[in-house]
């Protein structure tokens, strides 16, 4: 299907982006997240700290108590009372670090989205074009999620892998030196196997992240296009088909926690062999006079277990941060938010009339496909229509979305009232443009609500009045409650006419002197056509309106006609 086709190229684009880029930035800007985080970590790390403290303590208390048991003396209530105190006190320290990480975590996400939103939004639709919604939805929500684990647990555990495992060499050196160090010395193959596991878990975490990509992508364009499916047959093989990408997505994750096994299985030999040791060494009881009492070898096995519980989760750990160096890629990726303009005074962008003119403009939307605008110039006066014709592919758009801000030319300048394009506030020059397209974006919510969008200050007899002057008033006058009436999500209870002229009083209510108008009749029936061709009209008059369409229709709207083809203005005429 054609469908297959456009989500392999939006894939395959995603996959480049992935593979160009350099390890080197995405290490960067892990290290720059953490560097953000790093204060609250430090709290984590130091509750976590005294817990283990208070841990030792208690394997001494232990021991005592043995001791004292073995010795046929009365176990000491200073001491049993001192371990009960220590176990809750390392259950409330366990219980506020987790809490606090929790917090980092949620504050790094929360920052991380907003960033990556905030990028993306400054490159507007243009970024449609290069990835599909899906790539972007789930870096925004997947690959933003897979970081939690870096910031929740392994920068805690890293951090603790250290600190407490050495924490507790020192406390048992003075007791006993040799326990310390079969300690130390079986701790260190601990990060050994994990180093030797973590190249299996980033090949598989990555391979993942693309099943998961993959999945997501086709789920949605089936769903977009579940209507086409149904009517050409293609069920059953579509729904073949998401299961096949299911199960693939099954298959990559069952390796990722085989990876995650196997560093498990690492540690586990590990603290199997230090116990082991220090069971031979203390089995010689009574037989060395060298060899600790009792009390001590239980103190040292207990300890034993403390060692290895921060190099446990650290192992657990581990594979957050594969899982988030892979997630990390796309995010690290994302282009920075260009600089603003220098504020420089914009003369005359709050006149009622809006001059624009075109200056010699290139753009080029992908190098290997020629540039969509070559060289165009142009000079609308204020109060002015142009219209721009020309087939599919010509440019029309792109001069569109230019004048919106979503795109910035290669060559050229773009001036609104003699201010370059780009000094511009982004707010200012939003005051200044109204925007129509082919297809109005209706939200969920009144008819009313949906107008208010252009000016959410707006009265309810300024809404009212855009209304009757984009002729909407005719169309709710027949519903039951009139501008109230719900309508779904896309204008869902409204016909594309109707749509239209909900988008109409938006351009009304906002009343802004500049009107770029894209195709705003393209897939309306020539009667439909004509009424909003009428409500255009008013709303045209004392503007400045540039409108691109393919419709015959628009030489009644009078004004210049500029003819496009390959980016590059053909004809200019009287329209």
């Amino acid at each position: 299907m054609p469908q297959d086709q456009a989500w392999q190229n939006g894939f395959g684009q995603l996959n480049h982006l992935d593979m160009t880029e350099s390890p080197n930035l995405t290490k960067s800007w892990l290290r720059g997240q953490q560097t953000a985080s790093r204060r609250g970590v430090a709290r984590v790390v130091w509750l976590s700290l005294v817990g283990t403290m208070a841990a030792i303590a208690q394997a001494f208390c232990a021991g005592a108590l043995l001791a004292q048991g073995l010795a046929g003396q009365m176990p000491s209530f200073a001491i049993a009372a001192a371990f009960a105190a220590l176990a809750l006190l390392r259950a409330g320290l366990g219980l506020l670090a987790e809490r606090r990480a929790f917090t980092v975590s949620t504050q790094a996400r929360s920052r991380l989205r907003a960033d990556a939103l905030a990028k993306m939004l400054t490159q507007g639709p243009a970024l449609l074009r290069a990835q599909h919604s899906a790539a972007l939805a789930n870096v925004l929500v997947d690959r933003v999620e897979a970081l939690d684990g870096l910031f929740a647990r392994w920068m805690p555990a890293a951090a603790l892998a250290m600190a407490g495992p050495a924490l507790v060499v020192l406390a048992a050196l003075p007791v006993d030196p040799m326990a310390a160090l079969i300690l130390a010395g079986c701790g260190l193959l601990v990060p050994v196997g994990m180093a030797l596991s973590g190249i299996g878990a980033a090949a598989a975490s990555r391979r993942q992240f693309v099943a998961l990509q993959r999945l997501q992508t086709r789920f949605l364009d089936r769903i977009r296009g579940i209507a086409t499916i149904v009517l050409a047959g293609r069920t059953e093989q579509e729904a073949e088909a998401l299961r096949t990408s299911a199960d693939a997505l099954r298959q990559h994750t069952m390796r990722v926690l085989r990876v995650a096994f196997l560093s498990s299985a690492v540690l586990d030999c590990a603290m199997a062999l230090a116990l082991v040791l220090l069971a031979l060494r203390y089995a010689q009881g009574s037989a060395s006079p060298n060899v600790a009492s009792p009390g001590v070898a239980l103190a040292m096995l207990l300890l034993a277990v403390e060692f290895f519980a921060p190099l446990r989760a650290f192992a657990a750990a581990y594979q957050d941060r594969m899982h988030a160096a892979i997630a990390a890629e796309q995010l690290a990726a994302l282009p920075e938010i260009p600089p603003a303009g220098p504020a420089l005074p914009v003369r005359n962008v709050t006149a009622r009339g809006v001059t624009v003119t075109f200056e010699d403009v290139d753009l080029s939307w992908d190098a290997t496909r020629g540039k969509a605008l070559d060289g165009l110039s142009f000079r609308l006066p204020a109060g002015e229509t142009l219209v721009l014709a020309g087939p599919s592919g010509a440019g029309k758009s792109s001069v569109l979305e230019i004048l919106l801000g979503f795109i910035r030319p290669d060559r050229g300048s773009v001036r609104i009232n003699g201010a370059d394009i780009v000094d511009l506030v982004p707010a200012a020059l939003s005051a200044l443009i109204g925007w129509m397209g082919q297809r109005p974006v209706l939200f969920a919510g009144t008819i009313a609500e949906n107008i208010r969008f252009a000016r959410p200050e707006a009265t309810e007899a300024e809404i009212a009045e855009a209304a009757r002057a984009a002729r909407l008033d005719s169309v709710t006058a027949g519903l039951p409650d009139g501008l109230d009436t719900r309508i779904g999500d896309g204008g869902h209870g409204l016909s594309g006419g109707q749509a239209q002229r909900v988008a109409i009083a938006r351009a009304f209510l906002k009343n802004a002197p500049l009107l770029l108008l894209d195709e705003p009749t393209a897939h309306l029936d020539p009667a439909t056509e004509a009424e909003v061709f009428d409500s255009l009209r008013r709303l045209m008059a004392g503007r400045t309106v540039i409108l691109a369409t393919h419709s015959a229709a628009a030489a009644s709207f009078g004004g210049r006609r500029l003819d496009l083809r390959d980016g590059r203005a053909v004809t200019g005429r009287a329209a």
